[in-house]
């Protein structure tokens, strides 16, 4: 593909809300703004099921139309006329690519950015990215991580980038015992021990949400973690 190709994307996202609705939330309001013609929707409306289980399932249907998929939360709004350029060109250094990441993991990481379940967070040496949070613009703050585009063995889920047809041939897919919490920390790890390039981009958004640490079914998919892969 020539460098200024832009490829074809499609997003990949599910919601609570109906389809009807979508356009309300953050990331509908923001892909309204940017109707570009190489980027497609695969919406999971009205949606009750683990995201690895529709992730898997937009993954299979692509195997018959390939795209970049971009597996993004429904609370992030795209703040950047080239979002697609900076992830295709993240994506032409690293196989998998997201917003922010750790540029290395210890055992018992409870998070990509925390060192330990009494949330001590890791040196900024380590971290990798910039995210913007809240609910209107400007936000109520950015976080620094770190430059981007380093290459990391963590990345935050709420948006996981990578080419369909790379992922396919890996023979990477989403842990489905993971329903919401962790799926993005196991994912990594299928992606390192295959070989894979795990790296952040420089796309700006704004992030309305700041996790659900420390709740009954992030400490029951914890203990699922821990359980699979020893550490």
């Amino acid at each position: 593909m020539a460098a200024n190709q832009v490829p074809k994307f499609r997003i990949v996202v599910a919601t609570r809300v109906a389809e009807s609705e979508f356009g309300e939330t953050a990331l509908g309001r923001s892909l309204a703004l940017f109707a570009y013609p190489f980027v497609e929707l695969r919406l999971f409306a009205s949606n009750r099921t683990g995201l690895p289980a529709l992730y898997n399932r937009a993954l299979r249907e692509a195997a018959a139309d390939p795209a970049i998929l971009v597996f993004v939360h429904d609370d992030v709004a795209f703040h950047d006329f080239f979002w697609p350029n900076h992830l295709a060109e993240a994506l032409r250094l690293f196989d998998v690519v997201g917003l922010a990441g750790n540029t290395r993991r210890v055992p018992g990481q409870p998070a990509w950015r925390f060192l330990n379940d009494r949330w001590e967070k890791d040196e900024r040496t380590h971290l990798s990215g910039i995210v913007a949070h809240g609910r209107s613009w400007p936000p109520d703050y950015v976080s620094y991580y770190g430059p981007p585009y380093q290459p990391v063995k963590l990345l935050d889920g709420v948006l996981i980038a990578a080419s369909s047809e790379r992922l396919l041939a890996a023979g990477i897919s989403f842990d489905e015992r993971f329903e919401f919490h962790f799926y993005d920390l196991d994912f990594c790890r299928q992606a390192e021990l295959r070989g894979l390039r795990l790296g952040t981009c420089s796309v700006s958004v704004l992030h309305a949400s700041d996790g659900q640490f420390g709740t009954p079914a992030w400490t029951a998919a914890y203990a699922r973690y821990l359980e699979k892969w020893r550490s």
